[in-house]
């Protein structure tokens, strides 16, 4: 059995390639055990994506013969590949976060463990109109399919709560500088909420406040990942964030996987890590249950969607009737504990699909 993970070759996300796949080395080493146990070999295939998304996931399934895929990252790639998924009828655990996989075009055969791109945007969408009752906020974010979900998710829940999205700035997935993008802010904002994917969210944070501006950051799972979080250092603290993922979560599971990253790659792991170790997870309770016989592709996937796994990193974890995960979400605030920069849980969402 061989599992594809990929990112997009040009992009703010592409530096989180490294971070996925280091993750899958340390699943490897200490996950999937389904598959070993049937005598069943793996192999991580690294497969750059972009606009080869759907010509490489072909070869894959065609020529290399995989059973099922791993990936690929970024939302436009997931729905290029979607038809060839169809109608190949091949497996896919994805982390890309595209709506309509999940939603008004499910696809059979995808299976979602970590979240959609607006789905942790909805609590948090709820947290910032009731508890922190702000009323007006700005909101900006990468120009592509991602961006625009994520901030559709908190704004959908934010005003449905009596807050009001004043402005929304759309800035280049390549964008170098985001000067031209901050000084447009409106005055007298709550917060303003950032949606960027990879290092862009580091890159604006870090603008934000170089021109002085020390609004609250809102943001999604991603702006404040901490694989950059010590880079970041005081410009990120007091972000709050929506995710389904922290470091700090006090599961064995995510402890040892914590220690792990921290003692083989010497950083921190962050969503872009856990994501991948996550689908691994799901991967081997499937695996377990039909006894590694992932040949079957019916029964495969029938085990991967009624898979309901309760102590992986994130906590419990199962799947709704379109392949999507139903599970925690966490509001995190950067804040500094043991001279370490870190996103603690300030509060949990149970079950939100």
């Amino acid at each position: 059995m061989r599992d594809r993970d990929c990112a997009p070759a040009a992009s703010g996300a592409s530096s989180f390639d490294k971070t996925g796949r280091n993750s899958m080395t340390v699943n490897r080493r200490t996950v999937i055990k389904g598959a070993l146990a049937a005598g069943v070999a793996t192999q991580v295939l690294k497969v750059p994506a972009a606009a080869q998304a759907r010509t490489k996931t072909q070869e894959l399934v065609e020529r290399l013969n995989v059973a099922v895929l791993i990936g690929p990252l970024a939302a436009f790639e997931a729905l290029a590949i979607d038809d060839y998924i169809r109608s190949s009828r091949t497996p896919i655990l994805s982390v890309a976060g595209a709506e309509d996989m999940t939603q008004r075009k499910p696809n059979p055969w995808f299976v979602r463990p970590s979240c959609t791109s607006a789905q942790p945007s909805h609590p948090l969408g709820e947290y910032a109109a009731k508890e922190l009752k702000y009323k007006r906020v700005a909101v900006i974010a990468d120009d592509f399919a991602f961006g625009h979900e994520n901030v559709a998710g908190f704004q959908r829940v934010f005003e449905d709560n009596g807050g009001k999205v004043v402005q929304k700035l759309w800035t280049p997935l390549n964008a170098p500088d985001y000067g031209t993008y901050i000084s447009q802010l409106k005055p007298d904002l709550d917060a303003v909420y950032t949606g960027h994917a990879g290092s862009n969210g580091f890159k604006f944070i870090r603008q934000l406040r170089e021109y002085g501006n020390k609004v609250q950051i809102l943001g999604g799972f991603t702006p404040v990942d901490e694989s950059l979080l010590q880079q970041m250092g005081d410009d990120a603290l007091g972000a709050i964030t929506g995710n389904w993922y922290s470091a700090e979560l006090d599961f064995p599971v995510n402890k040892k996987f914590v220690e792990s990253i921290r003692r083989d790659y010497k950083t921190d792991p962050g969503v872009y890590a856990a994501e991948t170790y996550l689908c691994g997870e799901v991967l081997d309770h499937a695996l377990k249950t039909i006894g590694g016989k992932a040949e079957d592709k019916e029964t495969f996937m029938k085990a991967l969607r009624e898979a309901k796994v309760p102590n992986t990193l994130r906590g419990p974890v199962r799947f709704d009737e379109f392949g999507n995960v139903v599970g925690n979400i966490y509001l995190r605030k950067v804040e500094k504990k043991d001279g370490r920069y870190v996103n603690a849980v300030i509060k949990t969402y149970p079950d939100v699909s």
